[in-house]
């Protein structure tokens, strides 16, 4: 005989625009497959982000309970999104390293680096050690550093 509840509890990792998210694939099936309702989640994910610029890609990580209830915690966007965002392009370099597609200041580094420190992920890193790991992000999508 199988025992009901005690189970453990599951992590869902998933990127879901701002403001946008709809029980439509990637969300409705993946959260479908667990027993949870994807439209409480769609509106309570939208509502937390409706702050956010909308369709900015944000990581969200769902805490799934075995009696199907969740919390979830939303992310900071990816670093290569908001370096091509301040940059003004939408895709990075074919060979990075090798050609530059847009170029980005000391002072869009330093803003990024503070949305990035706001992650519960990256409280104990100093921002300027923050600063240094977009700078090798940039490099490595192909956007240049100036000061």
């Amino acid at each position: 005989m199988s025992k009901k509840g005690g189970g453990v509890a599951s992590i869902l990792k998933l990127m879901v625009p701002a403001g946008k998210a709809t029980p439509s694939p990637p969300v409705g099936p993946a959260l479908g497959q667990r027993g949870v309702k994807s439209m409480d989640f769609c509106k309570q994910f939208n509502d937390r982000t409706k702050d956010l610029i909308l369709e900015t890609p944000t990581p969200v990580a769902i805490h799934i309970n075995p009696d199907r209830t969740f919390t979830f915690s939303v992310k900071s966007p990816p670093t290569s999104w908001l370096l091509k965002r301040a940059a003004g392009v939408t895709r990075g370099a074919a060979q990075p390293g090798k050609e530059t597609i847009g170029t980005v200041s000391l002072k869009h580094i330093y803003a990024i680096g503070q949305i990035k420190a706001k992650d519960p992920v990256m409280s104990h890193i100093e921002l300027q050690n923050i600063c240094k790991s977009i700078i090798a992000t940039a490099k490595s999508v192909g956007i240049k550093v100036v000061l």
